[in-house]
């Protein structure tokens, strides 16, 4: 099938362009009223796309059309931020599960999509200046039926080298960030703090103290608007475990997981991204799936050992049906899947019907 967000184009040709494939289609027939509820609100099922290839309006209305009932509005900035240079995806060729050892070594990736399963995820970030996303955002919240759930997704920009209080000013830029989501009528927030395109070191969601700092003063700006964490996949359980703890008392959900980072080279070992910096990029799709479970298995784990009562948001190779109802069987509240979707638009109906809508 013709992958709705197409990687051969540029990330500016499918925002201006797309969505492509079957989602420039009408879209799948009406179901029977909301049997499943997600954050306290009705969804037909809670299953849909998470942030990443929904880049604006047009491709969450679709994605609403198709059966997709809870999805994630791409990560937006409280100031515009370029795309990385095309090309952005490739398919990286694992031979099957995708582990942290394999990762650290190198991965064929080129653009024969035939047989995708996983592939790369490098845009860094892009963002159109809140003037511009903000009325866009909330034309995909009203695209949203009944039944249905738009999330919007936000994260913090650093303040530049040498500017007065960095820290403060991280924090405030992700405060700011998350109230302008708010403003265009998005019923939940997602603060992304896994973006691999943003260093995989050091990544926002493994510094348990940062993360509460910033989680807290949103909560205090946004009140009841839940909120959820994206996660990268954490190889270290007493570091998850610290996160939660610290942080379960302060918002309402987890969602794990982005992608597992890899160094990506072409079949002559060259880079296979051009640009400095890309060396490493962001792998999705079929081989990381394991991971997803994983930490869904975890944070449910975490649940259950606390008696607390957030969200898990199962994320991570789901390429079809049976793969949904494994998150949920691992405890997760709501599931969703970026590389599935994206090649098997019919994904969303596949669901529905597999959970007898």
């Amino acid at each position: 099938m013709t992958p709705f967000y197409d990687p051969l184009r540029s990330f500016e040709d499918n925002y201006a362009n797309g969505p492509f494939g079957a989602f420039a289609e009408p879209g799948v027939a009406a179901v029977a009223p909301p049997a499943e509820r997600f954050l306290g609100r009705p969804v037909h099922r809670a299953f849909g796309i998470p942030a990443g290839p929904l880049v604006n309006a047009a491709f969450c209305a679709a994605a609403f059309r198709h059966g997709y009932d809870v999805n994630v509005y791409k990560t937006v900035r409280t100031r515009s931020h370029p795309s990385h240079p095309f090309p952005n995806t490739l398919r990286v060729h694992v031979g099957g599960d995708l582990s942290l050892e394999t990762a650290r070594g190198a991965l064929l990736a080129d653009a024969d999509f035939r047989g995708t399963a996983s592939i790369s995820n490098s845009f860094g970030v892009p963002s159109r200046d809140p003037d511009e996303w903000q009325p866009d955002m909330a034309a995909a919240v009203a695209a949203a039926g009944d039944g249905q759930l738009l999330v919007g997704s936000f994260q913090g920009t650093h303040p530049a080298p040498g500017a007065a209080d960095r820290v403060s000013a991280y924090v405030a830029d992700h405060v700011a960030a998350a109230s302008l989501v708010v403003e265009t009528g998005a019923p939940v927030l997602e603060m992304n703090l896994s973006c691999p395109n943003e260093g995989t070191a050091d990544l926002l969601c493994f510094d348990t103290a940062a993360v509460v700092r910033i989680a807290g003063a949103i909560k205090e700006k946004v009140g009841d608007v839940p909120l959820l964490l994206k996660l990268a996949y954490f190889a270290d359980d007493s570091a998850l475990a610290a996160l939660v703890h610290a942080t379960a008392g302060i918002v309402d959900g987890y969602a794990a997981i982005n992608t597992i980072p890899a160094r990506l080279v072409d079949a002559a070992g060259r880079p296979a991204l051009p640009g400095p910096g890309r060396e490493v990029a962001g792998v999705c799709g079929d081989a990381i799936r394991w991971a997803g479970l994983e930490m869904v298995r975890r944070l449910a784990r975490l649940r259950d050992d606390a008696g607390a009562g957030f969200a898990i948001v199962g994320v991570g190779g789901v390429m079809e049906a049976s793969h949904h109802l494994a998150m949920r069987a691992a405890g997760a509240d709501a599931v969703m899947s970026a590389t599935g979707a994206m090649f098997r638009p019919g994904l969303g109906a596949e669901v529905r019907a597999a959970r007898g809508a």
